[in-house]
């Protein structure tokens, strides 16, 4: 039996993109057959749920507080993707203790179906709670926007995990990208700042250009791959999809 492969989604910086990534990641990967779990580990401010039109009674606060179990919380979302839910202002899921991080982290693996992909949603920036579940990810998938501020703090996720934990390999993901040559001198900028300063190395997953269908899809509450799948972004998420498809499968469970 293969194991899960587990991709963290992350960045630096809030306003990427990063969960309308990690939905339609999750989606267009079910729809190529896959079992996929999305877990929402934005822990005190979740939104996946909210994005998809979701109606959760129970969250990862439930499960932290011994309250149920984690196969509780998870809700069937589009394509059979299982979703699980995180709590919303709840600022004690934001400071966890390491303890209570590697209980969460651990029940994962207890799931009585295993996934063939669980994507994670993490927070923005590098908090004890994102760093914890990007190093216990198989792949980590960074994501960037044309935005100096993004950049700058997509090399410091970078550089904090390399250091922490000696995680060498990174994928990087152009999110809004107005045309494909601007999405890899982007891609570029951030691998030359990396091959000076750090010893990492990064891998181009491709880019998700600008569309006004991702906006559509969000009022809509709804994936993209779905609601607009013909579109630029949905077909591009799709091609995501396919490539993520073939990474390596990880020799470890």
């Amino acid at each position: 039996m293969q194991p899960t492969r587990v991709v963290a989604v992350t960045s630096g910086k809030g306003g990427v993109g990063k969960t309308t990534v990690s939905i339609n990641l999750s989606v267009a990967l079910a729809s190529l057959g896959h079992d996929v779990v999305l877990l929402d580990a934005d822990l005190s401010l979740a939104n996946v749920d909210v994005l998809l039109g979701l109606n959760t009674g129970r969250t990862l606060s439930h499960v932290v507080n011994g309250q149920c179990a984690l196969e509780d919380v998870i809700v069937t979302g589009p394509a059979g993707v299982r979703i699980v839910p995180a709590a919303s202002g709840i600022q004690h899921m934001a400071e966890l203790s390491e303890f209570e991080r590697a209980g969460l982290i651990n029940a994962f693996s207890q799931l009585e179906r295993a996934a063939d992909f669980m994507i994670v949603d993490t927070a923005a920036g590098i908090a004890a709670n994102t760093l914890d579940f990007c190093d216990a990810s198989h792949e980590v998938l960074v994501v960037v926007t044309d935005d100096p501020a993004s950049i700058t703090d997509a090399y410091a996720t970078i550089k904090v995990l390399n250091q922490r934990s000696g995680r060498n390999r990174f994928r990087v993901l152009v999110n809004m990208a107005q045309d494909p040559a601007g999405a890899m001198r982007l891609y570029r900028r951030l691998l030359e700042v990396t091959d000076r300063y750090l010893d990492v190395a990064l891998d181009y997953a491709g880019a998700i250009p600008l569309d006004p269908h991702v906006r559509s899809a969000v009022r809509r509450r709804q994936a993209l791959v779905e609601a607009y799948p013909a579109s630029r972004a949905g077909q591009a998420f799709k091609n995501l999809a396919a490539t993520t498809d073939k990474w390596p499968i990880p020799r470890w469970a």
